[in-house]
């Protein structure tokens, strides 16, 4: 919970930071040259690295910093171990690790950048990438990696890490943002197919109206503006098939029926009387229902591991399931993917030596990365298909039923999150905790629509998005 707090305290400090650097740097293109072309045959070992066989090897072991943004214990060590491996099984790159705390993060990496000392390689979110590559920060890593690396990624991945037609970043792990948790016993004890949780909102609010009963709410999910912002991502894009804005962010595109459909099924589930009138706990924690005090609550997968580490009592009477879509489709996206990758440095001198290190850590034998999923108990999911493939094979993973459900069911209609500046997704988030408290739907659209159209106009954000 801690670092997830961390997590999203040093994504909503990127997203600022991005805002400003976009309305800065305007229009400008990428101007990061082209790496050599690859080789398809793909290795975990520095010395089969593509371009090896195109140029000479270094004649001496060559220095290559790293820079890791601090996570959990258990992540940080998974790093240190790997990256003394990685050391230890080659005798031509040396990875220099450096572990910096979130909170620095953005200062650190800013002051080195402009002393000309920002690291090789480097640790950096999905909402990251696209405006640094298109300010000119981090290299394409095409032709640094072999093309099977890219292959191996899921298909609604690829785009979270590619600008253009060049990939800026190799993915390590997702997390949905969204899944529903559900009490198995109390569906019983109402007269509810504990196996047949709900699939639509109407039936999320009827099956949660059952629930509530004398000390228990029947439903939780955000209800503040902060959460509400990054959490109904999903059910935003799923129910209208966009985001908040125009592709090209020139003006809101949240005054539709779509979007009035999101606002209403918030406004529903909390006048209905099914939730707590006060959230009692931040979106990323699952102490509610841990602690018995509501029969479904909406979080993410970092849910499981706190239900376990924490709340061990209460998992076998927990089920999971795909957070409702409006009308029931199950290919409907409830929830976005965040997640964590790594980039390499587009003024570094040692772009080769740093992407063999990702290619060893993220893109090579399958073991490393399952490795990292047991110590995250399973709570975060692979973004390749040759890990989930091997994960079949491992005891542990392969008869974890939430890990299956969650692989299979939630991350393939997940979608990205948004990358337009933090103050939009709090503009919508504003006017749907509004609509809660009682304020018209419409009038709730109609003044987040303006509060966006007002913050493009003053922050000249027309024709920015580094993605087009």
């Amino acid at each position: 919970m801690q670092a997830k707090g961390k997590f999203w305290a040093a994504l909503i400090s990127i997203l600022m930071v991005l805002s400003l650097a976009l309305t800065a740097c305007g229009g400008s293109k990428n101007e990061a040259s082209s790496s050599p072309s690859a080789s398809d045959e793909g290795s975990s070992s520095a010395s089969a690295s593509p371009s090896e066989s195109a140029s000479a090897a270094p004649a001496e072991k060559v220095t290559v910093e790293f820079w890791q943004t601090a996570f959990e214990d258990s992540t940080n060590k998974w790093f240190k171990k790997y990256v003394d491996e990685f050391n230890k099984s080659q005798d031509k790159v040396e990875i220099k690790y450096t572990l910096v705390p979130g909170d620095a993060w953005a200062q650190k990496l800013k002051a080195a950048q402009a002393a000309g000392k920002a690291p090789e390689v480097y640790t950096m979110n999905y909402g990251g990438i696209a405006n640094a590559a298109k300010l000119g920060q981090i290299s394409p890593l095409n032709g640094l990696l072999p093309d099977s690396a890219f292959d191996d990624i899921y298909d609604n991945v690829k785009d979270f890490i590619k600008v253009g037609d060049k990939y800026y970043a190799y993915p390590k792990l997702v997390e949905p943002s969204a899944v529903l948790y559900y009490r198995k016993d109390l569906f019983q004890a109402a007269g509810l197919d504990p196996e047949k949780p709900p699939t639509t909102w109407a039936e999320l609010l009827d099956d949660a109206k059952k629930l509530t009963a004398k000390g228990v709410f029947g439903f939780s999910t955000a209800q503040v503006a902060g959460d509400l912002g990054w959490s109904s991502w999903g059910l935003q894009f799923g129910t209208s098939g966009h985001q908040a804005v125009t592709n090209y962010w020139s003006k809101a595109d949240i005054n539709n029926d779509a979007y009035k459909s999101v606002f209403k099924f918030y406004q529903d589930a909390y006048q209905s009387g099914v939730m707590p009138k006060q959230q009692l706990a931040p979106y990323p924690d699952i102490k509610p229902f841990g602690e018995g005090k509501v029969a479904m609550q909406v979080n993410g997968s970092w849910a499981i591991g706190q239900l376990r580490n924490t709340y061990a009592k209460m998992v076998p009477n927990t089920g999971i399931a795909k957070m409702p879509s409006m009308n029931g489709d199950p290919n409907s996206p409830t929830a976005t993917l965040g997640g964590w990758t790594l980039v390499v440095d587009s003024k570094g001198k040692h772009q080769q030596e740093a992407a063999s290190f990702i290619n060893y850590l993220l893109a090579g034998d399958p073991a490393i990365m399952i490795d990292f999923f047991k110590t995250s108990g399973f709570s975060k999911f692979s973004p390749r298909k040759s890990v989930d493939e091997a994960m079949k094979s491992d005891a542990d993973a392969s008869k974890d039923a939430w890990r299956a459900y969650i692989a299979e069911k939630i991350i393939p209609t997940s979608v990205a999150e948004p990358i337009y500046p933090w103050d939009i997704s709090m503009a919508v988030s504003t006017g749907i905790e509004s609509a809660m408290k009682g304020t018209k739907v419409d009038d709730a659209i109609a003044k987040a629509e303006k509060t966006i159209n007002d913050f493009i106009t003053n922050n000249k954000l027309a024709g920015t998005n580094p993605k087009q």
